[in-house]
């Protein structure tokens, strides 16, 4: 398949996860190739948390302590839908070109590991929900002062008449001038 069909065929996966369990060696396989993404004077500025598909209800209970108690319900039943979770953690540069160059970084290797999971029929989709901010949230992680939370990417198998359409892109002449 050509790196353009997959780019474009490519979908977040919401929803339908398949049971199966995310084997970690999978998740292991496909960051050892994700971690070639571009990254300034190679500075590899992320680290992971994964939880496993059979510590996820422990996970769940946890992580929606974080939100206001009547949420609860709602939080346990969003958040139990994927079959295990790849947390994506940059350590923080107080410089803020390299900040932004790690940042970079970090949402190209998060958008390989996408596309290498596609591959795979994993179902990823890369969430920035606002524990990935709380302090809270920081604490059950294990996230250090000087770090920041880029993306809790929920994992998942899935059936393939399952994935959703593509919706429109801009096509880029619209948004393209050139310099004169």
């Amino acid at each position: 398949m050509s790196i353009a069909k997959v780019i474009r065929e490519r979908r977040s996966i919401k929803k339908g996860y398949k049971p199966d369990a995310v084997p970690e060696e999978l998740v292991l396989e496909l960051l050892n190739d994700a971690v070639y993404a571009p990254n300034h004077g190679l500075r590899e500025p992320w680290r992971f948390v994964f939880v496993p598909s059979e510590k996820k209800e422990a996970f769940v209970e946890k992580l929606i302590t974080v939100y206001p108690p009547e949420t609860h319900e709602a939080r346990r039943e969003m958040y139990n839908q994927p079959a295990a979770y790849l947390i994506v953690i940059m350590k923080e540069d107080p410089r803020q070109k390299q900040w932004e160059e790690d940042f970079s970084a970090v949402c190209a290797l998060i958008q390989n590991f996408q596309l290498l999971a596609w591959e795979r029929n994993l179902g990823v989709v890369w969430k920035t929900n606002a524990h990935n901010w709380d302090p809270k949230a920081h604490q059950i992680l294990g996230v250090a002062p000087g770090e920041k939370i880029v993306g809790f990417l929920h994992l998942g198998f899935f059936d393939e008449k399952d994935v959703p359409e593509a919706r429109p892109r801009t096509r880029a002449e619209e948004k393209f001038t050139r310099f004169e």
